[in-house]
């Protein structure tokens, strides 16, 4: 019996895009980046996607902690549907930051993207341990920047399931289920 081959992403030929979900809200997405150069990057290529994406950029872990549990100047803030973390950030690192992420009930359900530079075995296996949802190598080079983001944004954003979250007491957050 052969194996089913499968490109991905899945997509028609020559066509680099999937449908966006149907969905009136932009997706919301946090990246806690402390490299302006990177943060820039990661922006950009996430501009040229075909879905309707907030992008919020934070660049210390502190910050990055208190806009997820709506604390300080961050009471307004909507829950992110993808959160692309650093590894290496001021304050608090990024390993402390999925820490107290995954050990907290309202948070745990977001997918963690670790993105970071040439970091060692012992710093991926780490995260993994500390239940970060992937680790992706921050590439080199812009095309490859863009094309690594984009299958991020496809799996992430359009083929993945989560859990149903409910409403909170500062208005509807978003549901999983309608990624």
């Amino acid at each position: 019996m052969n194996p089913l081959a499968l490109s991905w992403p899945i997509a028609s030929p020559g066509d680099r895009r999937v449908p966006a979900p149907s969905s009136s809200a932009p997706l919301e997405i946090l990246l806690v980046e402390d490299s302006p150069g990177d943060a820039e990057l990661m922006v950009e290529a996430l501009r040229e996607s075909d879905l309707s994406i907030r992008v919020t950029v934070i660049d210390n872990g502190e910050d990055a902690l208190l806009y997820l549990r709506r604390q300080g100047n961050h009471r307004s803030a909507r829950r992110p549907d993808l959160l692309l973390l650093d590894l290496h950030l001021p304050r608090k690192n990024g390993h402390e930051v999925l820490a107290e992420i995954k050990q907290d009930r309202d948070l745990r359900a977001i997918p963690v993207v670790i993105m970071t530079s040439f970091d060692s075995e012992e710093a991926i296996c780490k995260a993994y341990d500390l239940r970060a949802n992937c680790c992706v190598r921050k590439p080199s080079n812009l095309e490859q920047y863009a094309l690594t983001v984009q299958k991020i944004e496809t799996f992430w954003l359009c083929q993945v399931r989560l859990p149903r979250k409910p409403t909170d007491e500062r208005g509807p957050s978003r549901h999983y289920s309608e990624i």
